[in-house]
């Protein structure tokens, strides 16, 4: 099950990278910066249909979409210069206590 966390990591991570150059395709324009991120999508969904073979669907795409979305919300605040409040925060943080929980209520 370890190796299956990191393979996720591994998958909320392209993901992660690849939403992060999205804005950099020009409305998928640039093919140099379309290709990045279709090719991390591809490997992101491709090591989280791994992952599913040895956890529960629901637990890995609700550990992938929550903590990708709040790492991309971070990363937009801090890398690229998107809007940053208090609600933004908290918000993120019930995310993150949302996906702890599933993990926890996954684990009986």
């Amino acid at each position: 099950m370890l190796a299956a966390f990191g393979l996720l990591g591994l998958a909320i991570a392209s993901e992660v990278a690849a939403t992060s150059v999205l804005p950099k395709t020009d409305g998928f324009a640039d093919l140099r910066w379309t290709v990045v991120v279709f090719a991390g999508y591809a490997l992101s969904f491709w090591l989280l249909a791994i992952v599913v073979k040895t956890m529960p669907v629901s637990t890995a795409y609700a550990v992938w979409a929550g903590l990708g979305t709040a790492a991309i919300a971070v990363v937009g605040a801090t890398l690229l210069g998107e809007y940053w409040d208090a609600w933004k925060v908290v918000a993120l943080l019930m995310i993150v206590v949302g996906v702890v929980v599933l993990n926890l209520r996954g684990a009986h």
